[in-house]
């Protein structure tokens, strides 16, 4: 690849960041989009920020970035949790590791690989990118020093920052769980794998074996039951019947005409609802329908929820193994409420290896079809077979113009696109192996999303040919070293143009949120509806945790073999790192946290990253018949691993599990305080799984027969009833005529549906038995 045509997929990325900076910078002043771009605080701050964005609306400016460079980390913290905090760290360590990186590289090695053979030099731009990479270097150069120095500062700085990364992390997460002193999960036990017996049920089974073998510790606990889709549905209307039996004495103004809305597209109107006719109150109370009639008989799964007096109880006992079948009675501790995946609680126990084995065997071979597309899109690098296998494209490939398009700009878009499949997939994998909170699925498709890029961008491109020489290439491990050796500075030009597609586009979309953006037009000014409530998203980990640790993996591999990569990598994380921190302020809603969990995934990789640089170097010098430079690169593959063994034995551990002595500290202090009586009484409904603790407390609402009738189609004048507080929320217009009667009717129908199915029976149409009228059903 020529410079020109990496000035050219420069070019073409520069003029679209710059493009969508300024459209977001725009477009966030707009009244219709402050659902899209400040979801996280319109969440919070709804009656502040209505009227927010009115004067210079028009005008590209950016104060956005002042105000994120502002942000506090403790403001970070408070605002989207640990895990925003650890995402940010993992900017803030590859901005100063790489910065140190551009400073030794850019102006030590870059020199020295340029100038390395004895030759005419062309002008830079039709000069080739590989005569910036350490394959310009003479064998046997006496230069090759400066090259085996810049690694060891870079490995050795890198270590320090990590290792001060990981220690104020593990602070940050002992705080974490010091300052949750009333968090249910820190008392409750997940317990799985409870053996079925024919002569009790399993919540007598459960007592009976805590209150025996855990007799000083045990508290309280609950079953989990299989819900099906019948069950959903009744839990559902129940909720949804309770909410309207708030109406009593409703009445509805009969003069009201259909609410009519027209399509955005086609002009046409539709009636959105009708009023249906209203049974008086004595006949509602003389149908009502009581909670009993409502009941299901719930089927449980050999699953429940365990509570205990104290935090490090839980602890003992999540960490033990209870029987001589370690796959009976496994505990573990239980996730946040809000964290729990209630589908994957009901999976048995003794299924989820087979799951992992089948979830395993399915991403490698999703990643082994990952092969065809990036074999394609490698023939693109290479110019020359590319007019080989397509002769019939000579005559446009030999434009200038079109040639640097093909081979700078086009293939790493063709690869961004096939890895939006990635992330989906991955998600999919991990939710069949049976993750018991929404945390834990997300971390898992993290790292499995990793690993796929980190082959399929890294290894796969670096062996560029058909996947039978890239396993022919790996089938003989003493090989591998000087195999990446020879490859690796080869494709550190389609690296750099990756990173300018991959990096700095992606985090323009990602900052004017384009599919947000499409569907609140969609939904606004075609489909005409008015929005009452707004989901919030939640931050994507899955999917930027591992491009900013593959972008991290490309800089240290590249650092001394080709720095070129450098400037672009810094830019991307320095953007990053602004326009991230606008997206947790601003954006996403933190639903769950895992607590910083996703920092040993970032060490790791760091770890591995550091590690394949140094070996990559060792089968560099190698090749240049330098042993002195070989020599010395061994050893420092020795510390790094030494170094990666002393965390894992002082840091690890805070992550796996939660201290004894926090614990017990935190349960004499709520005893000391008298919080302790507290805290278990609100554990009985802390993991309530049909809990009705979402219901919104409807006020009774008298409609005015008397209004006057003159408004436009579909409203009435309504007002609270006087002997009821004021309250705005509960005027809504949806609210008034709802056929309570017959959603009543409608969910005493599904309950006899489902007792005659329990039976084996099948429900009879029509009967003085029948338990439902025909004409109200």
């Amino acid at each position: 690849m020529k410079v020109g045509a990496l000035l050219t997929s420069a070019g073409i990325n520069i003029s679209l960041c710059i493009l969508f900076l300024s459209l977001y910078s725009v477009l966030r002043k707009q009244p219709q989009n402050v659902k899209v771009y400040f979801g996280r605080r319109i969440a919070e701050e709804n009656s502040r920020l209505r009227e927010a964005f009115i004067l210079e609306r028009f005008v590209p400016s950016a104060s956005w970035i002042l105000r994120s460079l502002r942000c506090t980390e403790d403001e970070l913290l408070a605002t989207a949790g640990l895990d925003a905090v650890v995402f940010n760290r993992i900017l803030v360590f590859s901005i100063r590791i790489f910065s140190l990186a551009a400073f030794l590289c850019v102006l030590g090695v870059l020199p020295l690989n340029y100038f390395g053979q004895d030759m005419l030099h062309v002008r830079i731009p039709s000069a080739s990118l590989e005569t910036f990479t350490i394959g310009n270097m003479q064998e046997r150069s006496r230069w090759l020093w400066v090259h085996c120095v810049a690694l060891y500062i870079i490995s050795g700085v890198a270590c320090l920052l990590l290792y001060l990364e990981y220690k104020h992390i593990a602070r940050l997460r002992l705080l974490h769980v010091s300052r949750a002193s009333t968090n249910p999960s820190h008392f409750t036990v997940l317990v799985r794998g409870v053996p079925k017996s024919t002569k009790e049920s399993i919540s007598c089974t459960v007592e009976s074996f805590f209150t025996k073998y855990h007799a000083s510790s045990y508290l309280s606990h609950q079953i989990i039951y299989k819900v099906g889709k019948l069950q959903k549905i009744v839990t559902g209307a129940k909720k949804a019947y309770k909410k309207f039996k708030h109406f009593k004495g409703t009445t509805v103004d009969q003069r009201c005409g259909p609410i009519t809305y027209r399509c955005g597209l086609c002009g046409a109107s539709s009636k959105s609802f009708e009023l249906l006719p209203v049974e008086p109150e004595q006949e509602m109370k003389k149908h009502d329908v009581k909670d009993s009639e409502l009941s299901l008989p719930d089927k449980d799964c050999g699953a429940a929820f365990v509570f205990f007096k104290t935090r490090y109880a839980a602890l003992v006992v999540s960490e033990i193994v209870q029987t001589s079948n370690p796959m009976e009675w496994v505990t573990s501790l239980a996730p946040d409420r809000d964290d729990v995946y209630w589908s994957n609680l009901w999976l048995p126990y003794k299924q989820l290896w087979i799951r992992r084995i089948v979830t395993l065997s399915g991403s490698i071979v999703f990643m082994f079809l990952f092969l065809i597309p990036v074999t394609f899109i490698q023939g693109l690098t290479q110019l020359e077979q590319l007019q080989q296998r397509l002769s019939f494209l000579n005559g446009i490939l030999k434009k200038k113009y079109i040639t640097q398009l093909v081979t700078g700009y086009l293939p790493s878009v063709i690869l961004q696109i096939f890895l939006y499949t990635v992330p989906p997939t991955m998600m999919f994998f991990s939710t069949l192996e049976g993750p018991v909170s929404h945390s834990e699925r997300k971390r898992s498709a993290c790292c499995k999303v990793l690993y796929f890029t980190i082959w399929n961008v890294f290894f796969v491109n670096v062996l560029s040919g058909s996947a039978i020489s890239q396993v022919n290439a790996l089938s003989s491990p003493k090989d591998i070293p000087m195999v990446l050796a020879r490859a690796v500075p080869v494709q550190a030009t389609f690296f750099t143009t990756y990173v300018l597609t991959s990096g700095w586009a992606s985090l323009s979309s990602e900052l004017m949120q384009l599919f947000g953006l499409t569907w609140n037009f969609i939904m606004k000014y075609v489909l005409r509806m008015k929005e009452d409530s707004y989901f919030v998203p939640s931050f994507p980990y899955h999917t930027e945790v591992p491009k900013v640790l593959l972008f991290g993996l490309l800089g240290f591999t590249c650092s001394v073999l080709a720095p070129l990569i450098l400037p672009f990598l810094l830019v991307y994380f320095f953007l990053g790192y602004v326009v991230y921190r606008n997206q947790f302020l601003n954006v996403y809603c933190t639903k769950y946290d895992t607590g910083g969990l996703y920092w040993p995934i970032a060490h790791y990789t760091t770890i591995f990253s550091i590690v394949l640089t140094q070996i990559i170097c060792l089968g560099v010098f190698g090749l240049k018949e330098s042993p002195v430079a070989a020599g010395f690169t061994v050893p420092l593959i020795i510390l790094t691993l030494l170094f990666n063994q002393y965390c894992s034995n002082r840091l690890r551990p805070l992550f796996k599990t939660l201290p004894a002595q926090d614990l017990i500290d935190m349960d004499r202090e709520d005893e000391q305080s008298g919080r302790m009586d507290d805290i278990h009484h609100r554990l009985h409904s802390a993991y309530c799984q049909f809990a009705d603790t979402d219901d919104i407390p409807l006020k009774g609402v008298h409609v005015d027969r008397d209004a006057d009738a003159s408004g436009s189609s579909g409203e009435s004048s309504c007002k609270e009833d006087t002997n009821q507080p004021t309250t705005s929320d509960i005027s809504h217009p949806t609210l008034e005529g709802l056929p309570v009667n017959r959603l009543r009717h409608a969910v005493r129908s599904l309950s006899s549906i489902i007792r005659l199915q329990k039976r084996g029976l099948s429900p009879q149409p029509a009967g003085p038995s029948a338990d439902v009228n025909p004409q109200t059903a």
